[in-house]
């Protein structure tokens, strides 16, 4: 079967939408499926389209929608189109109408859809590959934040809480990711003036980007807006204990009852949740042990027969 995957994801590296892209593509050439990752479609013939973004790749889910109106178009739901784009843009209202299936990629998602929409929304929780755990730094207690410097990230909320924490503390933060514009590479350099347990080292490798978050003791996921990031599924094949802002799209991914969340955009809870687990064993154990129970969502296996599942749906 010929396939489609639009993705408008930026050529650039750890970014989540192009992770996504490549590994569907390769997911579904193992089930046998011919696969060209297109950022818009090029109006050649395909019996399936599977577009991730609905505000973003509209131009091309409508251009396939009027000229293969029986065909399958599966469209992924980032977390801008979930809790954002769907309530107020028309493109990704429509979108959303011209799609067979929609996909999210964590269960709260479902609650923002309307009934009708959600009838045809299919949950597939994205996998990674194995990740070796080295051991941790014993000089320090390290904290890690992975992924690229945007305000929906809020990704200096980490470098504010650290003059919150006591004078006894030896957490040390790293942030991983390039700066998407050029006032968030200065503020990034002014953090790490004012702080000096703070140290920005900016883009790298997805593979060494990996390395680096799972030699980490923690990981902190401070965002604003989420649909289902694949840094928290990195970190759960790491093994890294996870402290998120308690937004819908982390709450999707780590469970309701999760013990590491704190309240979006609220550094001083931030620093009493980093310093309860660098402190207190028996915290940083229960934290270890939930992140452990998730982290079968992120075997590939899982992610590989959702994919053949959804297919399976809308063929004939």
């Amino acid at each position: 079967m010929k396939i489609a995957l639009i993705t408008p994801a930026r050529p650039v590296a750890h970014s989540g939408n192009l992770n996504t892209a490549v590994r569907w593509a390769g997911l579904l050439r193992e089930l046998g499926h011919r696969v060209r990752v297109l950022t818009a479609w090029d109006d050649r013939p395909a019996d399936v389209m599977i577009a991730l973004h609905a505000r973003r790749s509209h131009d091309s889910i409508a251009r396939f929608a009027a000229a293969f109106s029986r065909r399958p178009l599966i469209v992924m739901l980032t977390g801008t189109d979930l809790y954002d784009d769907i309530r107020v843009d028309p493109a990704a209202k429509f979108s959303l109408k011209l799609a067979t299936r929609l996909v999210i990629l964590q269960h709260e998602g479902l609650h923002e859809l309307a009934p009708p929409l959600r009838r045809k929304a299919r949950v597939i929780y994205q996998s990674t590959r194995s990740i070796k755990k080295p051991a941790p730094r014993k000089s320090n207690f390290e904290v890690c934040i992975s992924g690229h410097l945007r305000e929906v990230k809020d990704p200096f909320r980490l470098a504010a809480a650290l003059e919150h924490l006591p004078a006894q503390s030896r957490i040390r933060a790293v942030q991983i990711g390039g700066a998407m514009s050029v006032s968030m590479g200065k503020d990034a350099a002014r953090w790490m003036r004012r702080e000096s347990r703070y140290s920005w080292i900016g883009e790298m490798r997805h593979g060494d980007a990996l390395k680096r978050l799972a030699r980490a003791r923690l990981m902190v996921i401070s965002s604003r807006m989420e649909g289902g990031a694949n840094v928290v599924t990195e970190a759960l094949a790491a093994c890294v204990p996870i402290i998120a802002s308690r937004v819908s799209g982390n709450v999707g991914m780590l469970g309701r009852d999760y013990a590491g969340y704190f309240p979006c955009g609220d550094e001083r809870a931030l620093a009493r949740v980093l310093w309860r687990a660098e402190s207190d064993a028996g915290f940083y154990a229960r934290l270890k042990r939930q992140c452990a129970a998730r982290r079968d969502l992120t075997r590939r296996s899982r992610e590989k027969n959702a994919l053949r599942l959804l297919l399976r749906e809308v063929l004939p």
